[in-house]
């Protein structure tokens, strides 16, 4: 069961564009000082759509090594290609990560039946765990609970998890209400993890962990034990950080705020670009006074 803080790592460019493995490396050391259970590269806040695949390959090896076992990682190998999902799928099992997350097909928009069918063909041609990945604003689809429910029940031992990121709380309890307490339901917004641990979800797949990842992880390792008012605390303290992160589209402020505190170049691959003045002022004010930057 995958339970706790998993972190969607941002891919660090340089000044000219490329990959910063020099950095990567580095950010992935301060995830682990900052205790979280694992690390999710070339997801949506990894830039992914801007990545070649032979970056996107590269760049889940990378983390597998930096990482070196010290925490899971879970690749993002998604597309709306079910071939090229597989490609991807089994290049992460071959250089080790622990599982994939697997967006929802996007544009094409498919079935509940066409759905159905192309995550089971990657978990089973690729032989990884998969994590789904339910993010209908994005994806232009929604994955409907019965769907989850039956890729759970058919491929018990590959469909392990869902990355719950439509906004609405009650799908968590609707999901719950339909799959093994095994399978793991992890929040897609850090605003609305600790209200979804409440209800079953047993973690989150976070933006904010990038900056802070120690105070994240405390948060689901808090609401793990229990202690609600303990987790309760740690979100309303980060509350307004989890909702300036998310004030211009993800993953620019998440890159904006590190850049802010030194640890990455401050750069984008098109069509992303810089976040407005007014939006930058307000998020570096939000990280002063979490003691983030000065």
């Amino acid at each position: 069961m995958f339970t706790g803080c998993y972190t969607a790592i941002v891919t660090p460019f340089t000044k000219g564009g490329a990959v910063d493995e020099a950095r990567l490396k580095e950010l992935v050391e301060a995830q682990i000082r900052g205790g979280v259970d694992g690390l999710v590269p070339c997801g949506t806040t990894g830039e992914s759509p801007t990545l070649s695949h032979d970056e996107h390959n590269h760049v889940i090896e990378l983390v597998v090594k930096f990482a070196a076992k010290r925490c899971r990682v879970i690749a993002g190998t998604g597309s709306n290609s079910t071939q090229e999902a597989i490609e991807m799928t089994v290049h992460a099992k071959q250089v080790g990560a622990d599982a994939s997350l697997q967006v929802s097909p996007y544009y094409n928009k498919p079935t509940q039946a066409g759905l159905y069918a192309h995550f089971r063909a990657i978990a089973e041609a690729a032989g990884l765990p998969i994590i789904l990945y339910n993010i209908p604003g994005r994806c232009g689809v929604d994955i409907a609970n019965e769907t989850i429910a039956k890729l759970r029940r058919d491929l018990p031992q590959l469909v392990v998890g869902l990355k719950e990121a439509t906004g609405n709380v009650d799908r968590v309890s609707q999901t719950r209400a339909l799959v093994d307490r095994e399978f793991s339901i992890l929040s897609g917004d850090d605003s609305l993890t600790l209200p979804m641990m409440s209800v079953g979800a047993q973690g989150v797949i976070s933006v904010a962990s990038n900056i802070l990842p120690a105070e994240v992880t405390e948060l689901t390792h808090a609401a793990l034990k229990g202690d609600y008012a303990h987790a309760g605390r740690i979100h309303a303290k980060l509350y307004p950080l989890f909702k300036d992160l998310f004030i211009e589209t993800n993953p620019v402020p998440i890159k904006a705020a590190l850049a802010m505190a030194g640890q990455i170049e401050e750069a984008y691959r098109l069509p992303m670009v810089a976040m407005s003045d007014a939006n930058k002022a307000q998020l570096r004010k939000t990280l002063v006074t979490l003691g983030r930057v000065k």
